[in-house]
């Protein structure tokens, strides 16, 4: 392992073959490496950029390669063989599962469940308590061979507390509203609601998308 001007914490345990960018803070009873079941630990390389902050009881997986400016809240879990791109923040006790695609700028919210094989594009945001799944048929003899993960397009916004049916593609900058279940694909600006989730409007009608940014 290779850290440069990190700081952690004497609780932490990191494996061999994770690489550490600079200013990377561990908090306590974080692990990093864990290797997956079949694997050795540094058997695959693990890579957090600069300026991380992976804050307490985090568990990182061996295989994951994350970008610059990375966050976690308290007691997330984050499976093996992910690519996590730069800016990204992952809040509380969030799940995110293996062979997740995770683009630049991304924002999850605490408590959020992101199962193997799901796709989230650069800008999304995914609010709290928003479960993806990827299983059609739970339970079923062929159900891990068959695993669809969700599809979220950039920009895209997931409201608290909803649910993502296995293979939906959300487009670029549609708004899927507070509890919503959402059974087929949502396109780009649309803004869905409801169970199942319907089209109610779209972002081309709703000023508040359209407002300068006060900081600007």
């Amino acid at each position: 392992m290779s850290y440069t001007d990190a700081t952690y914490h004497p609780t932490c345990i990191v494996y061999s073959g994770v690489a550490l960018g600079e200013a990377v803070t561990l908090g306590a009873f974080v692990i990093v490496g864990e290797p997956a079941r079949g694997r050795l630990a540094g058997e695959v390389a693990t890579r957090i950029g600069a300026r991380a902050i992976v804050r307490s009881h985090t568990v990182i997986y061996a295989g994951n390669q994350i970008g610059d400016d990375f966050q976690t809240g308290h007691g997330v879990l984050i499976r093996e063989d992910n690519q996590i791109g730069h800016r990204v923040s992952i809040g509380s006790h969030s799940i995110v599962e293996h062979h997740v695609l995770i683009g630049d700028d991304v924002r999850i919210h605490s408590n959020a469940f992101v199962p193997e094989f799901s796709v989230l594009e650069a800008g999304c945001w995914i609010g709290p308590c928003v479960v993806m799944t990827n299983a059609r048929y739970p339970g079923s003899p062929r159900a891990k061979a068959q695993l669809q993960g969700v599809h979220i397009e950039r920009g895209a916004r997931i409201g608290a507390g909803a649910i993502l049916l296995p293979g939906v593609r959300i487009g670029a900058e549609a708004l899927v509203g507070a509890g919503a279940v959402v059974t087929r694909d949502v396109l780009p600006r649309e803004v869905v609601a409801g169970n199942p989730a319907r089209v109610i409007n779209s972002i081309n009608y709703i000023g508040a998308y359209h407002e300068q940014n006060p900081a600007h």
